[in-house]
């Protein structure tokens, strides 16, 4: 039997399409009206919003970082300076893969891996991954064409021309001009990060740290236009920077050569001041170590190395080192008897080569055990006898000496711009009783008298006083800093001068020094002969180790680093003191045959113009 035909019913299919063409229809208007209410939400409702959001996508602003002032001596040799450098910067937030990217440059610049973990932990000290941050520096043309010939493989690394701190004399004024370093973590946390954008140096030590707001200079800025890859289009608005301000310092290198090859090889500190001025003429530390090595970040070995030595080149000498001053400070000594009545010029003491105070039988030494028989004060200064100045020290008392010597700047800090100077001691009954909880005993005082026990100064502060002996109690402060692009530096807080009771006793007390250097007794005669001027001067030496009662000091049994130092402090010339001086040489046993030879030298190179100049050389470099 034959199936049925079923015809197709064209009127109902075309009723379908005709629903389905609505439905549709009805769809895309939904959408369409979808798009354009959203397109008036972006373009009407929101503009502002996303054409702040597509400028700022478009235009950067880029800190411009500002010139680091230089630095000068007093003759315009420069000490520090800014010399252009190429260096690797990288920019986290554009970087896909951190770990192979510096696996790559690794490879490409041949670095060890204490380079690349130096690099890692300079861009983790970054707090913005949007800035490009520089972590390797000193590139050769080599190492820049490899980084250029690879680029594509490096998203985020650039290689940029900065400026670096360079210090053309490196160790010779280490310790006075000081360095600077990439900023850490403590110093982002207190410094301004809008003034130091784009800036990833800071002074560390000595002047360019103490002046580092005149020396970093204003930040500057540029918008730029970049492409949707980041990559400048062109400026369109620039503010330039202003760069820091130069320093002129009193410092003079010619001097400065002097003093370091007078002083050889020994370990010691040399610091010479224009007594006029407070200027600091030299300022040796020796020995030293070479600053450019931490500019742009010193390697485990070369830091190793210096923090290791014996001999202590990073220790500052001339501010940090803590010494008995021995009896240099006999002439503030004696100032102090004068003026406090304990004594007069012609108050007379019999030396046998010992004393002894009453009713006790410990003997304190002369140095000469042979004794020098009746002194007065001003043979006591010239034949620096110890005898002497213990009975004055018994007369004046511990709290006496204390008032006056602290009037010379012992045991304070005396320096204008030199902020890391150490403060020293003078002792007193309440330091002891407040820092030992023990009595003061009398002893302690004669001790205390000629420089020794527990008073302890730096080269800088006995500079100062042998500088205000020379200036007549007149008080100028140690400080480097001649001028700041011709404006000359900030000296509120001098102490106020010493006014003695009698001011003819500063006459007396130099007329003293003086024989120390030119008479027959002088104990520094031979420093002085041939000058064709008149000079002043004391020396000093202090113990390392003690020696027990009734020994005498044996060189020859002592290891080298036990041995006394040498100390020297003087000025020149007497009738108008030009410049004041004060050596000291570690173990250098005798202050008259070492420290005061160093001295006449700085004395000859700056009172003597026709002096052949010395200049810095291999001899002159510890």
């Amino acid at each position: 039997m034959a199936k049925p035909i079923h015809l197709k019913d064209h009127s109902k299919d075309s009723q379908i399409v005709q629903q389905r063409i609505v439905l549709a229809a009805v769809l895309v208007c939904l959408l369409i009206s979808g798009l354009v209410a959203r397109m008036y939400h972006l373009q009407v409702t929101q503009f502002e919003h996303h054409s702040t959001l597509s400028e700022n996508n478009r235009v950067h602003v880029q800190p411009i970082p500002p010139g680091r002032g230089r630095i000068y001596d007093r003759n315009q040799v420069i000490l520090a300076e800014n010399r252009p450098s190429f260096s690797v910067s990288i920019t986290r937030e554009r970087v896909p893969d951190l770990p192979e990217t510096f696996k790559l440059l690794q490879t490409l610049l041949e670095l060890s891996d204490e380079d690349i973990e130096s690099s890692r932990r300079r861009l983790a000290q970054s707090r913005r991954p949007f800035e490009s941050v520089p972590v390797m520096f000193e590139l050769s043309d080599e190492q820049i064409a490899r980084i250029s010939v690879n680029q594509f493989r490096l998203p985020g690394v650039e290689v940029q021309a900065s400026f670096v701190r360079h210090y053309p004399l490196a160790e010779h004024f280490a310790h006075a001009v000081g360095y600077v370093g990439r900023i850490n973590e403590q110093e982002l946390k207190r410094i301004d990060p809008v003034a130091y954008a784009g800036t990833h140096y800071i002074g560390k030590t000595g002047i360019e740290r103490y002046y580092e707001d005149l020396l970093h200079g204003t930040v500057g800025y540029e918008e730029v236009e970049t492409n949707a890859r980041g990559r400048v289009l062109r400026v369109l608005k620039r503010t330039d920077p202003l760069p820091g301000r130069d320093l002129t310092l009193h410092l003079d290198s010619r001097l400065q050569a002097v003093a370091e090859r007078a002083l050889g090889n020994r370990r010691g500190a040399v610091i010479a001041i224009e007594p006029e001025t407070g200027g600091v003429l030299a300022f040796v530390s020796q020995p030293g170590f070479d600053p450019n090595l931490f500019v742009t970040g010193i390697s485990y070995a070369d830091y190793g190395a210096l923090r290791d030595s014996l001999d202590q080149p990073l220790f500052n000498r001339v501010l940090r080192g803590l010494y008995p001053p021995g009896s240099t400070i006999k002439p503030m000594v004696a100032i102090a008897g004068l003026d406090s009545g304990a004594a007069t010029r012609s108050s007379r003491v019999f030396d046998p080569g010992f004393y002894q105070l009453p009713n006790y039988s410990h003997k304190y030494r002369n140095w000469n055990r042979g004794g020098d028989g009746w002194v007065d004060m001003a043979r006591a200064i010239a034949r620096s006898n110890d005898t002497y100045f213990y009975d004055l020290a018994h007369k004046i008392g511990i709290d006496g000496m204390h008032d006056y010597l602290s009037k010379f700047g012992l045991g304070t800090r005396v320096s204008l711009d030199l902020f890391e100077e150490a403060a020293g001691l003078m002792p007193s009954r309440e330091w002891k009783r407040n820092a030992r909880r023990q009595p003061w005993y009398p002893g302690e005082t004669l001790i205390t008298g000629i420089g020794q026990g527990y008073m302890l100064t730096t080269p800088l502060q006995l500079a100062q006083a042998v500088s205000l002996v020379a200036n007549k109690g007149v008080w100028r402060r140690p400080r480097l800093l001649m001028h700041a692009d011709g404006q000359p530096p900030d000296e509120s807080g001098t102490p106020e001068n010493i006014e003695l009771k009698n001011p003819e006793d500063w006459d007396f007390i130099i007329s003293a020094m003086e024989d120390v250097m030119h008479a027959e007794h002088g104990t520094s005669r031979t420093a002085a002969l041939g000058a064709p001027y008149r000079m002043a001067g004391k020396t000093g030496t202090a113990q390392v180790v003690a020696i027990a009662q009734g020994e005498r000091y044996d060189s020859e049994s002592l290891q080298e680093r036990h041995r006394d130092h040498a100390l020297f402090v003087g000025f020149a010339p007497v009738d108008a003191p030009k410049i004041a001086v004060a050596v000291m040489v570690e173990n250098g046993e005798s202050g008259g045959r070492v420290a005061a030879p160093v001295a006449r030298a700085l004395f000859d190179a700056w009172l003597l113009p026709a002096v052949e100049p010395v200049e810095f050389s291999e001899e002159a470099q510890p």
